[in-house]
């Protein structure tokens, strides 16, 4: 799943793989913004085949809130 998840988050954000980390937010990576962030649900729900809550969204800003998510959705 952590592979994935950095593969749909590089290809929203236009970065490589290896920027993202568990650090990772709109702190630390520029092309982060709130356009590019309902890109990265929709390309995560696509990925996981899931539906986020308003408050999972909120939650998902940063790649520790993304995973944890997930993972909370029971996907592996």
């Amino acid at each position: 799943m952590e592979t994935k998840i950095k593969n749909i988050m590089a290809s929203v954000f236009h970065c490589d793989e290896s920027d993202i980390n568990e650090n990772s937010s709109p702190d630390t990576i520029e092309q982060w913004y709130s356009l590019r962030h309902m890109h990265l649900i929709v390309a995560l729900e696509e990925e996981f085949g899931v539906t986020f809550k308003e408050n999972e969204i909120i939650e998902m800003m940063s790649y520790s809130g993304v995973y944890t998510v997930l993972k909370g959705k029971n996907i592996s």
